[in-house]
C-alpha cells in the first residue's frame, strides 16, 4: 500500500512541476503603463542632446487636429543601467541601444518581448549621431508603429466586451462589421447611415457609417469628400436648437491622406466638426472605400465632443474601432 502511495504522489509531483513549467514558458505578465505613454531607455546625456531632442519632437510633438495642444505620446525615460524587470513590463518602449561593438545596426520592431501586448522598437547604433541618423530616417514609421499597438490593444479589448447587436445596422449598410465595446448604443439606422455613439454625462464618443454613390471621377478628393461629408450631415445629425446641424468647420483645412490597412485601402479625413447655429465642435477623423461593387462610396467617421477634457486618448479610442472594419465575408 505504502508503494502505491509513494507511486501516486512521485506522479502528481512530476504533473504540477510539468505544468508550472509550461506556464513559465508560455505566458507573459500583462503590460505596465497607462494608454499612450512611450519609454524610452536611452543614457541620460543623449536624451538631454540632439537625439532627444529628436524623439521628443516627434513622439511627443503635437497631435493634429485636436482644439488645444497636446502630445501625441506622454513620454519617460530611464537610463540602460537603470533598466530593470520592473520597466521591461511597459506597453511601449524605446531602446535606444547604442554600442561600438553590436553585432549589426537599424531599427527592430518586436512584439510582446518580456510582456503582452507589447510594443517594442529598437534602434541599435555605433554612436549617437548614427542613432541620430536611424533614428530620424524611421521617426514616422516608429510613431505609427505605437500607434498602431495602442488601436490594437483597443480593438482587442472592444472584441472581448462586444456590444455584438451593434454589428447587423452595419452590415446591412456597409456588407462588412465594426466590432464596438460594450457603452456603445445605436442611436439611428437608416438605408444608407448608422449612429452609435457611447454617450456619458461629459463626453460623448461618435461613429457614423454612411454611403453615397459613386458620382464622377474624383471621388477621393478632399472637396467631394467634404461636399458628400456636409450634406449627410445636415440631413441625419441635428443640433440641439432647431434648424441647428453638424457640417464642417472652416476655421481649419481638412486634410487628407491615403492608406492601406489589411489589404483595404482608403483615404483617411481629419479635420473638425462643428454646429452650424451652436456653440460645438471638436475633432472628427473618417475613412472613405469603396463598396466591393464599385457603385459606392463607404465612409467610416468617429467624432469626439468632450469639452471639459482632453481630447487625445478619447478621439484614439473611436478612431481605433474604425481599424476594426472586416468584410463580413472575411469575418466569417
Amino acid at each position: 500500500m505504502k508503494r502505491i502511495l509513494w507511486i501516486l504522489l512521485a506522479a502528481s509531483v512530476l504533473l504540477t512541476t510539468g505544468c508550472k513549467s509550461k506556464v513559465k514558458r508560455n505566458v507573459l505578465p500583462n503590460v505596465s503603463g497607462k494608454a499612450g505613454e512611450v519609454l524610452v531607455v536611452i543614457e541620460r546625456a543623449d536624451w538631454e542632446a540632439d537625439l532627444g531632442v529628436a524623439i521628443r519632437e516627434t513622439l511627443a510633438g503635437d497631435t493634429p487636429y485636436l482644439a488645444q495642444r497636446e502630445p501625441l505620446f506622454a513620454l519617460s525615460n530611464v537610463p540602460p543601467g537603470s533598466f530593470t524587470s520592473l520597466f521591461k513590463v511597459h506597453r511601449n518602449l524605446l531602446l535606444m541601444n547604442i554600442n561600438p561593438q553590436n553585432a549589426s545596426f537599424g531599427v527592430v520592431y518586436k512584439n510582446n518581448v518580456w510582456a503582452q501586448p507589447q510594443a517594442l522598437v529598437q534602434v541599435n547604433a555605433a554612436d549617437a549621431a548614427q542613432a541620430l541618423e536611424l533614428y530620424r530616417e524611421a521617426a514616422v514609421m516608429i510613431a505609427e508603429f505605437y500607434e498602431q499597438s495602442e488601436r490594437d490593444r483597443i480593438i482587442a479589448n472592444a472584441k472581448l466586451y462586444e456590444e455584438r447587436a451593434l454589428q447587423d445596422p452595419v452590415e446591412k449598410v456597409t456588407g462588412g462589421i465594426l466590432h464596438f465595446p460594450s457603452g456603445y448604443r445605436c442611436r439611428k439606422y437608416t438605408d444608407d447611415f448608422v449612429w452609435i455613439a457611447d454617450e456619458k454625462q461629459y463626453t460623448n464618443q461618435t461613429v457614423l457609417v454612411y454611403k453615397y454613390p459613386v458620382d464622377g471621377p474624383d471621388v477621393f478628393s478632399l472637396e467631394n469628400i467634404i461636399r458628400h461629408r456636409n450634406a449627410v450631415m445636415q440631413a441625419n445629425v441635428p443640433g440641439m436648437f432647431e434648424g441647428s446641424y453638424m457640417t464642417t468647420s472652416t476655421a481649419q483645412e481638412p486634410t487628407t491622406r491615403s492608406l492601406r490597412y489589411h489589404g483595404r485601402d482608403f483615404m483617411e479625413t481629419r479635420g473638425f466638426w462643428e454646429v452650424h447655429g451652436d456653440f460645438m465642435g471638436g475633432p472628427f477623423v473618417s475613412h472613405s472605400f469603396y463598396s466591393p461593387d464599385g457603385k459606392d462610396i463607404i465612409v467610416l467617421e468617429a467624432f469626439v465632443f468632450a469639452p471639459r477634457y482632453d481630447k487625445r486618448q478619447y478621439l484614439r479610442q473611436v478612431e481605433s474601432l474604425l481599424y476594426s472594419f472586416e468584410w463580413k465575408k472575411d469575418a466569417k
